[in-house]
């Protein structure tokens, strides 16, 4: 069948096949009107894919805010009861919504053009060739005619002819993104001539080929992300478990309180400051340390402090107050979870490659996680506080006799670590639910950090963090989720086998027997 692309008005018979009658035929008018559009013609396809159109007597009508207009003319006309509506099954409507993506072709701007043409690359149709060729003859922008060669190059690859499906296959295999790799291996799943099937195998070779970097970078960034995570999980950790000594099991929750202390900042900015609603994020930073810090505080002076030098009954003692602290914010918040939204300059991500997208929520986990280490480590190496936490933590009897309140510094020290947790927790909203069990989730994976690094030791819980992370994803890729995640426990209870002071150890003069 042999379609003139002319230009022409949309005429009453016109509307009334793209109105009236079964869907066959309605959708083949509507691919012909597609190809000659006018003004009348894409109103009258927004307003069948809007159903407010009404077919009365002889006249296809639009109606729109209480006025009916005549599709072909324009002209107001009276709505009688005799009027009906014109009804639009679901393939219909998928038609009608490609229609307006092919009719963006032709009137919209580059963006509009750039969208229209991806919308009908992932919807190949024969019937669509004319209005593709048509729109390529026209096309000056390169982006827009590179998916709109490729949009053709589907068609072909749905064609009877197999010479022009393997022409399609080789043109698809040019653009290596994981939209072509799937349109193939759609294809390849049905395809029954065999030297189309060796076209189609080798393309989808050479797309995979080049895919493979985009994955596999993917997984590096996905480790190093979860590596970041759990850096921040695991240095308060740190302090508390490694400088300390105390087998924390309610760190956690501390990191739980962080979480919902950034929910309750950005119901108040929400509600207050609507306007600042995108920098909720700079108060509850310091907010949710503040929260978890007061907490560490109140269970050091009123708990921990009878029980240093006794681990087992610091880990039974911090068991007991996670679980208050769980039951408490069920109580206060409910037991469902609650939702924290990211602020829009970190929604999105940055496209590396055509399979490698990089969150802005991940990347500002990953920068937040690098400055609350530096600050952390100058913390510890560089100031008063960290001078006697490292004198008490090397030798308690000395740096008391030296004139070091040594009940103070353990309450410093704590409120610190369990700060720190507190920040863990407000960077975990952004990519996760926050709900009452939200430090269960991290609280094993925190220990065994610490202890691989070396206890006592920031540098060796930063190596030990990242490489768990990239490990893990490594893995999974692999094995799959759980098994990923035997397999790098195993590796963990080795290695501490072989060598039981971590990544790094203590340094000292003494030797035990």
């Amino acid at each position: 069948m042999v379609v003139s692309v002319s230009a022409h008005a949309l005429t009453s018979e016109q509307a009334s096949k793209l109105a009236t009658g079964d869907t066959d035929s309605r959708i083949e008018a509507l691919a012909r009107a597609v190809l000659n559009p006018d003004g009348r013609t894409t109103e009258l396809v927004q307003a069948l894919n809007d159903d407010a159109v009404k077919v009365q007597s002889q006249h296809v009508l639009i109606v729109r805010d209480g006025q009916a207009r005549d599709a072909s003319t324009g002209v107001l006309i009276t709505v009688t009861d005799a009027a009906e509506d014109v009804i639009n099954n679901n393939r219909m409507r998928s038609e009608l919504e490609t229609a307006l993506a092919a009719l963006q072709l032709v009137g919209g701007n580059d963006q509009q053009r750039l969208a229209a043409a991806k919308a009908l690359l992932k919807d190949p149709d024969a019937t669509r060739l004319p209005l593709l060729n048509k729109a390529l003859q026209s096309e000056g922008l390169d982006s827009v005619r590179q998916v709109l060669e490729l949009a053709r190059a589907a068609v072909w690859l749905s064609s009877e002819d197999p010479a022009q499906r393997i022409q399609g296959a080789r043109q698809i295999a040019l653009s290596k993104t994981p939209d072509t790799k799937l349109l193939l291996n759609q294809r390849l799943a049905i395809e029954q001539h065999s030297e189309v099937r060796i076209q189609i195998t080798s393309s989808l070779r050479d797309i995979e080929d080049a895919l493979r970097w985009g994955e596999y970078l993917g997984a590096a960034f996905s480790g190093v992300s979860l590596g970041s995570i759990l850096l921040l999980a695991a240095l308060g950790l740190a302090i508390t478990y490694g400088l300390m000594g105390v087998i924390n099991m309610a760190h956690g929750e501390l990191m739980m309180v962080g979480a919902y202390a950034t929910f309750v900042v950005q119901g108040l900015v929400r509600q207050y400051v609507p306007s600042l609603f995108d920098a909720y994020l700079l108060v509850a930073v310091p907010v949710a340390f503040l929260a978890a810090a007061s907490v560490g505080t109140l269970m050091e002076r009123t708990v921990l402090r009878f029980l240093y030098g006794r681990p087992l009954e610091t880990l039974l003692a911090t068991w007991g107050i996670s679980l208050v602290l769980m039951q408490s914010v069920r109580s206060i918040f409910g037991a469902q979870n609650v939702a924290v939204e990211n602020p829009v300059w970190m929604s999105g991500g940055l496209l590396l490659l055509p399979n490698l997208i990089l969150p802005y929520n991940r990347l500002f986990i990953l920068v937040f996680a690098l400055a609350v280490l530096v600050a952390m480590s100058l913390l510890i190496s560089r100031t008063r506080l960290g001078l006697f936490v490292r004198g008490v933590t090397q030798n308690r009897p000395i740096a008391a006799c030296m004139g070091v309140n040594t009940a103070k510094v353990d309450t410093y020290a704590f409120a610190l670590g369990s700060g720190i947790a507190g920040l863990a927790g407000c960077a975990l909203t952004q990519i996760g639910n926050v709900g009452p069990d939200l430090g269960q989730n991290y609280i094993v994976d925190s220990f065994m950090v610490v202890v691989l690094g070396g206890v006592g030791q920031l540098a060796g819980t930063v190596y030990a963090a990242l490489g768990l992370g990239v490990l893990n994803k490594f893995l999974e890729g692999w094995a799959g989720a759980v098994l990923a995640k035997i397999m790098v426990l195993v590796f963990i209870i080795v290695f501490i086998q072989k060598r039981p002071q971590g990544i790094f150890a203590i340094k000292g003069r003494s030797v035990e027997a």
